[in-house]
């Protein structure tokens, strides 16, 4: 973002990922200019890790212009956010069991090491599949604190940054609700393999520090592959961004799947 400096404003990023990064190492980026046009910029990103290629993305900006408005409908029934438990709160209720691979960390990071609080519409797939295995699910996701300056970003592209940056945790979640796999589910490897967001509209000023609806569903799985498919509204049904992702599912278990 900090490259595109004639206030064009970032549309859409298709991202792979090639190799498991260790989060102890150092990662290196390289950003490098396609085009600059007069409507369009384009940039790449490729990300190094001990001399090898983690990450490649494609990253696309635009300037905007007439053309008509089409949104996407919010669900409208998904109950308020105050009303659903948080992580932290329906995690507290489960202990460590050797019935699963939760740890104490993993239930800690599920419950507030993620930056951003989620409230799961019918309920989490942490342990169990809370409200039964439909390929649809919706989370309110707000975080923890309000968003801080970031510098050389403007607050617009800060939270841009921040929708994708939250978008990742639980997209492959309605595939695994699906399939009857939680993501304590002993066997159970995940990886996410390449990624698409679409930014249609730019949030509010404010807006990334209160509610947004994630509204979510399993588009299909075979072959160790799933893909899953989100939308971020408003409260008030505003259709913010789109976010396509195929991940690894690979469950060596007697497992879910009937």
């Amino acid at each position: 973002m900090r490259s595109v400096t004639d206030g064009k404003s970032m549309h859409s990023m298709h991202s792979y990922f090639l190799r498991p990064v260790d989060i102890d190492a150092e990662v290196h980026y390289d950003v490098e200019v396609i085009r600059d046009g007069r409507r369009f910029a384009t940039r790449q990103v490729r990300a190094h890790q001990s001399d090898k290629v983690t990450y490649i993305g494609m990253i696309s900006f635009a300037a905007g212009g007439p053309g008509g408005s089409l949104s996407s409908a919010a669900p409208t029934d998904v109950p308020p956010p105050e009303s659903l438990p948080s992580s932290a709160q329906y995690l507290a209720s489960h202990a460590v069991s050797d019935e699963n691979t939760m740890t104490a960390d993993s239930r800690e990071y599920w419950s507030v090491g993620r930056s951003f609080d989620m409230r799961h519409v019918p309920g989490p797939v942490y342990v169990d599949i809370e409200g039964g295995r439909s390929p649809h699910q919706a989370l309110w996701v707000r975080p923890f604190d309000r968003l801080r300056p970031v510098v050389g970003l403007s607050d617009a592209q800060r939270d841009i940054a921040a929708l994708a940056y939250v978008c990742d945790y639980t997209i492959l979640e309605p595939v695994l609700r699906a399939l009857g796999y939680p993501w304590a589910e002993k066997g159970l490897v995940t990886a996410s393999l390449d990624h698409a967001m679409w930014f249609h509209r730019t949030p509010e000023p404010g807006a990334m520090d209160g509610w947004l609806l994630y509204a979510q569903e399993a588009v299909a799985a075979d072959g160790g592959r799933g893909v899953g498919l989100g939308k971020f509204f408003t409260p008030e049904g505003i259709h913010l961004a789109t976010v396509v992702q195929e991940g690894m599912i690979d469950a060596e278990t007697t497992g879910a799947v009937t």
